[in-house]
């Protein structure tokens, strides 16, 4: 029996699925992942994503901070692909608990998923850090330079930067599903990224599955390694 038709046996035997994916998932629906950096992004930007995506860096230099998150963070026409779809399905027969992500995209909840846990935020959301009023990604895209609220507070998005803690109630909602799940499928994610990537520690099962297109250093404790894209792998649940 290959991994994908041990994969498929074990989803078809569980009621307890719970899926962690980070941005392999996204990648398949045309949002690249920006560690990768192209060419075109070193001829428009002086600093490396990592910094412009950092607290000290919106603090001090918060148009920059907001002309590259308006390029780069923001794909309104993205549209959920295989993995998206096959998990809201999953969901939707009675197998997947939670989905926990690590993107902020929104793209889970456009394929339908109910139970979703954004570790990162989502940049459907955002909000006036003077007064709190709600606005969605429109109005930061259409905005000139930093967006502003009517009260003339800037609207920050609702997305956790570097230096910026994850928000711990949905971390303490992410360790209750995983520690309780019967399978733990991980996918699209390189697990480099903490404390996020900490969370596989608390997985109590025996049937824990990598898919993802490199290797990583959970590899060697995985029951079950599938090479290759998310979406290729998962897209069978929504065979007939």
């Amino acid at each position: 029996m290959d991994g994908k038709q041990k994969l498929k046996q074990w989803v078809e035997d569980s009621g307890n699925i719970v899926f962690f994916g980070g941005a392999g998932v996204s990648t398949e629906s045309g949002i690249p992942d920006f560690r990768s950096v192209d060419g075109l992004y070193r001829q428009q930007y002086d600093y490396p994503p990592e910094t412009i995506l950092s607290h000290t860096f919106y603090e001090r230099h918060t148009g920059e901070f907001f002309r590259f998150y308006k390029n780069k963070m923001i794909c309104k026409d993205a549209k959920p692909n295989a993995a998206h779809l096959a998990l809201a399905r999953l969901e939707e027969e009675g197998k997947l608990r939670a989905v926990i992500t690590q993107n902020i995209d929104g793209l889970h909840q456009m394929a339908g998923s109910r139970t979703v846990l954004e570790l990162h935020g989502s940049v459907h959301r955002n909000y006036c850090t003077r007064c709190g009023k709600f606005y969605d990604a429109d109005h930061i895209l259409n905005s000139e330079g930093i967006p502003l609220c009517q009260c003339g507070g800037i609207v920050k998005p609702d997305v956790v930067l570097y230096e910026e803690g994850l928000d711990y109630g949905t971390m303490q909602r992410a360790i209750s599903f995983i520690s309780g799940a019967d399978v733990l499928i991980i996918g699209g994610t390189s697990l480099t990224v903490y404390p996020a990537a900490g969370l596989v520690d608390y997985y109590r099962g025996h049937k824990l599955v990598l898919i993802n297109k490199g290797a990583t250093p959970m590899d060697s404790r995985a029951d079950l390694v599938i090479g290759g894209a998310i979406g290729e792998t998962l897209k069978m649940f929504l065979e007939p």
